[in-house]
């Protein structure tokens, strides 16, 4: 028996062992509910007294210590988060309440899509007023450009094989300053880092908010551009513009520090920008160093909204031309 099926099988015989064990229910049985792009997973089981969930999280690949602290963080602060029934740290295993099988990516649509996203914004403005503790990580310089080179590195560089010339790695270096300028420049508050349909699950005191473990402080606008440019649901322009204005107003008046309209409407902008580079070279990643294909089938999408907002800045015309002259006939080649 290969050692990585061996591994696999005594990593389900523990989660079993301790999953029966933490609910009483020693005929429970656990079923695949989700998995996650990380190292975690998510086992739904059936046969205790009451529907759970067991969050697996291998302690040598994923500590759950950090998602455990900012749970409790979101929870000081009103946001509704999974209640917790029982953990195992040491072991990596947690038992959570079951929310179901649907989230809002399941369930969002045009007609509900104006409630549902008010409600979820009620939650992040929950969110985003809990003071950032002091040993919180930032989203600092370091970081966002660790995040921007996932672009040319993973999607230019091994999925499209393009090697830049010093000119085209120049105008790159030139726009991520820039980005980097402008997202430094916001007012900073706690952000989620992936507050999006897919992770926000119905419930009637929610919506629930999940994978919240890589919270950091930074960016006012860079959570209310994942809830509105998703990575796996779009919407019209004009639909996201109102919903932009529509959160802008709860946000001045839930006393948070928003810029005034038209300054705030730039920031979002510019750190859906960073955002949507970065997750161009995340899923390109997933797809070749992580066996995950399936994620570049939503590349496009990401260039769509880039197309949608580079022509609004002229600073950010460079990078509008790179992608016209060198990245679009690279995509088309290998399509």
């Amino acid at each position: 028996m290969p050692a990585e099926t061996a591994s696999s099988d005594a990593r389900a015989e523990a989660r079993l062992t301790w999953a029966r064990r933490a609910t009483g229910a020693m005929q429970l049985q656990l079923e695949r509910a989700s998995a996650d792009a990380g190292f975690r997973s998510y086992w739904r089981g059936t046969g205790a007294a009451q529907p759970v969930i067991v969050m697996d999280s291998p302690p040598d690949k994923e500590d759950v210590r950090p998602w455990l602290r900012i749970r409790e963080l979101l929870l000081g602060g009103g946001v509704r988060v999974p209640r917790v029934l029982a953990q195992d740290v040491e072991a990596g295993f947690l038992l959570l309440e079951d929310l179901g099988t649907r989230t809002y990516l399941h369930v969002l649509d045009e007609r509900n899509a104006d409630a549902l996203l008010d409600a979820a914004v009620g939650q992040l403005l929950k969110l985003q007023t809990i003071a950032c503790p002091a040993d919180l990580p930032a989203y600092d310089e370091a970081l966002l450009a660790r995040e921007l080179r996932l672009f040319d590195e993973w999607f230019l560089g091994r999925h499209l094989g393009l090697s830049l010339d010093c000119e085209a790695q120049e105008t790159l270096d030139l726009v991520y300053r820039r980005l980097i300028d402008a997202a430094l420049a916001q007012p900073r508050v706690l952000v989620h880092r992936d507050f999006m349909p897919r992770n926000l699950m119905p419930a009637d005191d929610g919506p629930a908010v999940l994978d919240f473990q890589d919270a950091v402080c930074g960016p006012l606008a860079y959570d209310p551009i994942c809830l509105f440019k998703d990575a796996f649901l779009s919407w019209p322009e004009a639909r996201v513009d109102e919903w932009l204005d529509r959160y802008h107003a709860r946000a001045q008046a839930a006393g948070l520090p928003v810029p005034e309209r038209a300054r705030f409407r730039r920031d979002a902008d510019w750190i859906g920008v960073q955002r949507h580079l970065k997750v161009i070279g995340i899923f390109a990643r997933l797809c070749h160093r992580d066996g995950k294909p399936k994620y570049l089938t939503d590349v496009p999408r990401f260039f769509a909204y880039l197309e949608a907002v580079l022509p609004r800045y002229s600073e950010l015309a460079p990078l509008a031309a790179l992608i016209e002259r060198r990245v679009r006939p690279a995509m088309a080649a290998i399509a």
